[in-house]
């Protein structure tokens, strides 16, 4: 973020009442912590993709030759 940037969230908050600022910096921080939670989420994700995929095409594999069961949802 720019220094401007910076500079003009400043200037925003500094207008608000001491509540009103405590309001917005509990939502930024919930924000924050959302975008954090998203992102490990997307690296994770990309981290195992691939296994994903060949998962996937193992199972096919497995019910075309006769060899996949149905789940048994009652088990998990």
């Amino acid at each position: 973020m720019s220094e401007e940037n910076i500079a003009t969230v400043v200037k925003i908050l500094e207008s608000l009442s001491d509540a009103q600022q405590e309001r917005v910096i509990e939502h930024l921080l919930e924000y924050i912590a959302d975008i954090e939670d998203e992102l490990q989420w997307n690296q994770s994700f990309r981290k195992t993709q691939n296994k994903l995929v060949e998962a996937a095409r193992l199972a096919k594999q497995q019910i075309a030759e006769g060899q996949g069961q149905p789940m048994d949802y009652d088990q998990l």
